[in-house]
């Protein structure tokens, strides 16, 4: 590139950092920059274009069209050549606008038919903010140092506008970060909640985009980027020989920060005029712009590493995003995704969670439920919009997020809460009380659980004891294996905190969405039916038999339940059970105190289980059928694909019948059979669980008061007739009939 050229932009830009320190109004601002931009280019037109809605554009200043059409000439995302940049995040660069596809003549704007046109996205961080236009009557393709000049034009626009100095009367923009905004989301935990924003990572705002001394700014960046590497190579040096998946991560950080590719484009940029953190954020949008096209995983989280680095490298360069300032009162996550680790380490100083990606069988789902705290994932440009301290009401009901809602929104959901906790306060009067329905059954009520942090639940849930307690996020937590010691050390306090209590202990159960740190993620199509849980245990017994001579140690000649995940078939019960006995026979031999009782069971979450050999069913101890993985694999319906996973009811007459010939068959033999899942947690599906049969459910604690309460106004008997009638007319879910018979006969 011509020192000339350089020499011109940096002028541009000078020309722009001054205009953005005179006093003026937002609208006139937008307008001299039109004016400024087109005079430094040769063009004779030069238009902003900004959204107004997520699907549509508004002239909002120019120079060189009708001053009356700002504000009134509008268009649709896709349509024309302006719309086309907006829609496609891509350049438009022609010398005959006419004949290029999509273009729209728009006689309202008073323009003559121009040759020329170049369009670029104003855009940040990846938010498509609008689109910058320059159009010309001579025929010519602007060159790649005329893109890159109204490239940076458009980047210090974006970031004006975060700043705010659009804002004004007559302006085209509202103030950002000050308006009411509702966010559609996914209910990973329900539950609802009112507090303040906190981000997980703060957003760094550059308020400095263009630089006065390209020189300073330069070893403003070296020195930065050298202190990024070191702190990356110690990073390194500590997890050394631990988390495999940290170190992919930081030696893929460290590539990145000694890319000579990525320092010298950052280094260009900067000479041109840029500010060293505008130059950055330059690259990082690049990132985020490829990151929303690319589809190969491998990738997206090589962008992704290159985003997380520019992050770092930004908050070094202006020292924000490090702040020590305190958590404010009632503080509610938000980021754009989080580790269990991650989450654990605030504890339960968090009112809820909400994250712009995650899933609703992630590690960090599992631990919002632990912690008893409403999670929404897929809260998409949340983190973009939300500030520290920002108002926010996270309703896990509706799977709405209101950002800084207005008086009305929050005086609705303040009512919404207090009925909320008047229901609470009734499940409290009825927690001592069996769960024993109308017509004389008592279902016996269980809780899930994961952490000692779930514990302190157990006296106050009303629960029976716990029906499910999942070993493995204790191997999740950590950075490497744990321990035999350790495990005795954590059971051993499970067993005193349920006081008593039965608690079913379900081996490790990793694989599908669950990759313990320490161990080589497995490249398999279909992880969900793949190499996980008990296959892993049998396959790789090592760790089974740590963890089961563990638990006998633990029980110190109290009774213990074992409990194994994911069995597919009868042989491999009997192989597990192989297992036990042998893990037996080594205490006795070691003359350790074995329990003085000892359960074994068995997890149905495969429909081939329901049809194993009955003898099957004559052996095992007691059966829990585990309904979230049993549903997706009944209905061929991933339960992390958010198409496809509302699409088929619990309630559907299959579904039901399935769980009625499992009862009927354990019924046969004498076998207890509970059931499992998020559906034992939903008082309607609850109802109908026990009506076919299941007189144990195990569910998460904020559960068991509400399922309670249904239940005892219930007669389970009249609600399986109704199921039945459904059944014979041939309804595809019973919901409707059980909805409309609870309605009527099931009143507080």
């Amino acid at each position: 590139m011509a020192d000339g050229f350089e020499s011109e932009s940096r002028q541009l830009l000078g020309r722009l950092r001054n205009l953005m320190a005179e006093e003026a109004a937002g609208q006139e601002r937008l307008d001299r920059i039109t004016h400024l931009t087109a005079d430094s280019m040769g063009t004779e037109v030069c238009s902003i274009y900004l959204f107004r809605d997520d699907e549509t554009l508004e002239l909002c200043a120019t120079q060189g069209l009708n001053p009356e059409a700002v504000h009134q000439t509008r268009m649709r995302l896709g349509e024309g050549l302006v719309g086309r940049v907006a829609r496609t995040g891509n350049i438009v660069n022609t010398a005959d606008a006419p004949a290029a596809p999509g273009f729209r003549y728009m006689p309202e704007t008073g323009e003559e038919i121009y040759s020329s046109f170049l369009g670029v996205p104003i855009q940040r961080l990846g938010e498509k903010l609008g689109v910058l236009v320059v159009q010309s009557k001579q025929a010519r393709e602007f060159s790649a140092d005329a893109v890159y000049a109204l490239e940076v034009v458009a980047m210090v626009l974006a970031e004006m506008t975060e700043l705010g100095a659009f804002v004004g009367e007559g302006a085209a923009l509202k103030a950002r970060h000050q308006q009411p905004v509702a966010f559609p989301a996914t209910v990973a935990q329900e539950g609802a909640a009112e507090g303040h924003v906190w981000l997980h990572e703060p957003r760094v705002v550059v308020t400095n985009p263009i630089a006065e001394d390209p020189h300073r700014e330069l070893d403003r960046l070296h020195a930065a980027v050298e202190e990024l590497r070191v702190g990356v190579d110690r990073m390194l040096e500590t997890v050394a020989g631990g988390d495999r998946e940290q170190i992919h991560v930081l030696e893929a950080f460290r590539m990145f920060a000694n890319s000579r590719g990525w320092m010298r484009r950052m280094e260009e940029d900067i000479s041109r005029g840029l500010s060293a953190e505008a130059a950055v954020e330059k690259e990082q949008s690049t990132a985020r712009a490829r990151m929303q096209q690319v589809t190969d995983a491998y990738l997206r989280a090589r962008l992704h590493d290159l985003d997380d680095l520019s992050n770092r490298l930004l908050r070094i360069l202006t020292g924000q995003g490090v702040s020590s300032d305190a958590m404010p009162e009632n503080p509610i996550l938000i980021a754009r995704n989080i580790g269990p680790g991650e989450l654990l380490e605030y504890d339960r100083k968090l009112q809820g969670v909400v994250l712009e990606e995650g899933s609703v069988g992630s590690h960090a789902a599992i631990v919002a439920r632990a912690l008893a705290i409403p999670l929404l994932i897929q809260a998409e440009r949340i983190t973009t919009e939300a500030l520290n301290g920002d108002h926010i009401l996270i309703d896990g009901e509706a799977g709405t997020v209101h950002l800084r809602p207005d008086e009305h929104v929050t005086t609705a959901f303040r009512d919404k809460i207090a009925m909320q906790h008047k229901a609470q306060e009734r499940y409290a009067s009825i927690r001592d009380l069996p769960a024993e329905t109308t017509c004389g059954q008592v279902i016996s009520l269980q809780m899930n659980a994961g952490l000692m942090a779930d514990l302190p639940s157990l006296p106050t849930s009303g629960a029976d004891g716990v029906g499910l307690f999942r070993t493995e996020l204790q191997f999740l937590l950590r950075n490497k294996m744990p321990r035999r010691g350790e495990l005795v050390e954590i059971y051993d306090r499970v067993l005193n905190a349920a006081q008593g209590k039965r608690v079913v202990f379900r081996t490790l159960d990793i694989g599908s969405d669950k990759v313990l740190p320490y161990m080589n993620p497995l490249d398999e199509p279909n992880p969900a039916l793949g190499w996980r849980a008990i296959r892993v245990g049998l396959d790789r017994p090592g760790v089974l038999r740590m963890q089961l001579q563990a638990l006998m140690r633990a029980a110190k000649g109290r009774p213990l339940t074992v409990m194994f995940p994911f069995i597919a078939q009868y042989d491999e019960y009997r192989a597990a059970k192989a297992e036990v006995d042998n893990a037996l026979d080594r205490e006795r031999k070691l003359g350790h105190v074995l329990p003085s009782k000892l359960e074994i069971g068995a997890m149905l979450e495969t429909p081939s289980l329901a049809f194993a050999p009955q003898k099957f069913f004559d052996e095992v101890e007691f059966l829990s059928i585990g309904g979230n993985d049993l549903k997706q694999f009944f209905f061929a319906a991933d339960r992390e694909n958010e198409r496809v996973r509302k699409r088929y009811d619990t309630l559907n007459v299959s579904f039901l019948s399935l769980i009625e010939s499992i009862v009927n068959r354990c019924a046969i033999s004498g076998t207890p059979v509970s059931f499992c899942g998020e559906d034992a947690g939903r008082p309607v599906e609850a109802a109908c669980l026990a009506a076919m049969g299941l007189r144990t459910l195990s569910m998460r604690p904020a559960s068991i008061g509400p399922v309670k309460s249904l239940l005892r106004r219930t007669n389970i008997t009249e609600l399986k007739q109704v199921i039945a009638d459904a059944r014979d007319r041939g309804d595809q879910s019973v919901r409707p009939a059980v909805m409309e018979y609870l309605r009527n006969n099931a009143q507080a």
